[in-house]
């Protein structure tokens, strides 16, 4: 049995009977999947665990590989514009279905106030978060690191990349056989690297299960009525972008049937799905990119790692549509003029997000702020804060789902055939 075919059903196993559990309110059941969501954690630590070795010595290899640094410039122009121009659809799009579906409009104000009673700690510690975060020039500053193991020990990965070009592109020009070494050693580290996650991945169906069930047993079924039409203008938006957006870039500039597609990189998405985190599932989206897909290494170590830092394409169409959802619980109404403020803020916010669960929140308040809601920033995060988990997790697999299709893009725009290639580390572990 296929690996992704075990993950989706420890997925499906584990909605099912978390949902049971909620529904039927089998108290014992719910307190056994949350007693074994840490087998979950620690596949998320474990996968973790394996980024910075990767990206590192992966995209090292990739920099060194490309010989001419125009050809890293150009990779780079393509990959930025791709990134930020796909964001701003996806901002429109959830605009869109924003206006028309109106989610706001269907909730009564005594449902309104529970929520926000409910989840007002929650969004006052978000709150807490977001007047921490740095200003754009020092986002712009940070981006260039002081100190590049300690950017790689606290897993602040765009600092990381940027050394890592820097030094990919110096080492270019040195001697052929000191090049040599330190390729040899990227090359040893790369390998051993894919070597761990093939072991790390044959825990993920059990983590999938372990994950998914304790989240749905917690999810209150009162909760998710009372923001169906909230949840379902995110989920459908979602749905839009990755078949609209996505769908027309594979087939049309690609090449490539997107269902087809989509069976090659199944894995990378519903392990972004199940973790809620882009950083954790680059290890996963970079073996499938190569393997599944045939993207070349000096492209998917140079894309991948800056889409999981730079491309939230879900994460900025969720902060649309929550954006108009509180403005219209409260009955703000935004102009056109607002609107386009909150498609360059999203996108522009979007740049240097962490990667991690509930980053969007962060950057949603930053949103709130550019339209004037401010003053409903903490009532209205509180509002949502009770199914942030399940679309946090959506948005993720279209964050993961975007970074692929941004690689099969160039790939395709250098040249490259993409064809799935064999497995070349010396062992394989998968099932």
């Amino acid at each position: 049995m296929q690996l992704y075919t075990k993950i989706l059903i420890g997925l499906v196993a584990g909605a099912v009977l978390g949902l049971t559990a909620n529904l039927l309110e089998l108290v014992w059941l719910r307190d056994f999947f949350i007693a074994i969501e840490p087998i979950g954690t620690a596949f998320i630590r474990l996968i973790t665990m394996v980024v910075v070795p990767l990206v590192a010595a992966s995209l090292l290899i990739g920099t060194a590989s490309l010989g001419d640094l125009r050809k890293l410039g150009r990779i780079g122009g393509k990959t930025v514009t791709y990134y930020m121009a796909t964001t701003a659809v996806a901002v429109t799009i959830g605009l869109l279905i924003s206006n028309v579906v109106k989610p706001g409009s269907r909730i009564e104000p005594e449902t309104r106030d529970s929520l926000a009673t409910a989840f007002e700690e929650q969004a006052g510690r978000a709150i807490e978060m977001a007047a921490e975060r740095p200003s754009v020039v020092e986002t712009l500053l940070n981006m260039i690191p002081t100190n590049p193991i300690q950017a790689a020990a606290e897993m602040d990965l765009l600092p990381l990349i940027v050394f890592t070009i820097l030094f990919g592109a110096a080492l270019t020009l040195v001697d052929q056989d000191r090049k040599r070494a330190v390729l040899q050693v990227a090359e040893g580290v790369n390998q051993t690297v894919m070597v761990m996650i093939d072991w790390i991945m044959r825990l993920a169906p059990y983590a999938v299960f372990a994950l998914i069930a304790a989240v749905v047993a917690r999810f209150g079924l009162d909760l998710l009525q009372s923001l169906v039409f909230y949840a379902l203008a995110v989920a459908g938006g979602l749905l839009l972008h990755a078949a609209i957006t996505y769908g027309s870039v594979l087939r049309f500039l690609v090449g490539i049937n997107p269902a087809t597609f989509l069976r090659r990189i199944i894995e990378a998405p519903l392990v972004a799905f199940s973790t809620s985190s882009s950083n954790a599932t680059l290890p996963v989206t970079m073996e499938v990119a190569e393997e599944k897909v045939g993207i070349s290494n000096s492209v998917s170590s140079f894309v991948l790692p800056l889409g999981a830092t730079i491309n939230m394409d879900g994460t900025a169409l969720y902060q649309a549509v929550a954006t108009m959802f509180i403005a219209q619980i409260y009955g703000v109404g935004l102009t056109i003029g607002d609107q386009l403020t909150v498609v360059l803020t999203a996108t522009l916010a979007s740049i240097g997000a962490a990667g991690v669960p509930s980053a969007g929140i962060i950057i949603l308040i930053l949103v709130l702020n550019s339209v004037g809601l401010g003053g409903h920033a903490a009532a209205g995060i509180a509002l949502i804060l009770g199914v942030d988990r399940i679309l946090d997790m959506l948005r993720t697999a279209v964050n993961v789902t975007g970074d692929l299709t941004a690689a099969s893009f160039v790939a395709r725009t250098e040249g490259e055939e993409l064809v799935p290639r064999p497995v070349d580390h010396p062992v394989a572990m998968r099932p």
